[in-house]
């Protein structure tokens, strides 16, 4: 950085600063964009296209019930022998209520010997967590979770 960038960023923000203090930049607020049911499907639908997604074959191990939605921790395994004929090629994470309801995905080969992921993910609320499998023959299967959310004792406001 060159002592211009600094001079340029200190106007600037001297600038923006006057400006806000005047009253010439509207306060913006922002909050988070609440998710639809129709964005957890467009969402799905980006993974697995028109294919027919299944029920079983996929584990979710996920706490039904957690006090903190920051670090919720999550394991999905998919019974697969793992073979280079028969194997997992990924496994996909949704969520129904985030503003990003594609919360990771994970990509396997055979050599990977166990079709498992481990992770913490964030749950903005109470809500279903859905995992989906594509295998080596390219079908799909699934599991769902409810997580229910709670806010500790020392946040709830009193009545």
């Amino acid at each position: 950085m060159t002592d211009s960038d600094h001079t340029t960023r200190r106007t600037f923000l001297g600038l923006a600063g006057g400006a806000a203090a005047s009253g010439l930049v509207p306060i913006v607020t922002v909050r988070t964009a609440d998710a639809t049911p129709a964005m957890l499907s467009s969402a799905i639908r980006n993974i697995v296209g028109e294919a027919n997604v299944r029920t079983g074959k996929v584990k979710l191990d996920i706490p039904p019930l957690v006090e903190n939605g920051n670090t919720v921790p999550m394991t999905v395994s998919v019974d697969s022998p793992m073979t280079a004929d028969n194997y997992v090629k990924s496994i996909h994470v949704f969520n129904e209520k985030n503003p990003q309801p594609n919360i990771g995905n994970f990509y396997l080969r055979p050599g990977a010997g166990r079709a498992q992921v481990s992770t913490r993910i964030r749950l903005a609320d109470s809500q279903k967590v859905t995992a989906i499998a594509r295998l080596s023959d390219d079908t799909f299967w699934s599991v769902t979770a409810d997580v229910v959310v709670t806010l500790a004792a020392c946040t709830e406001e009193a009545i």
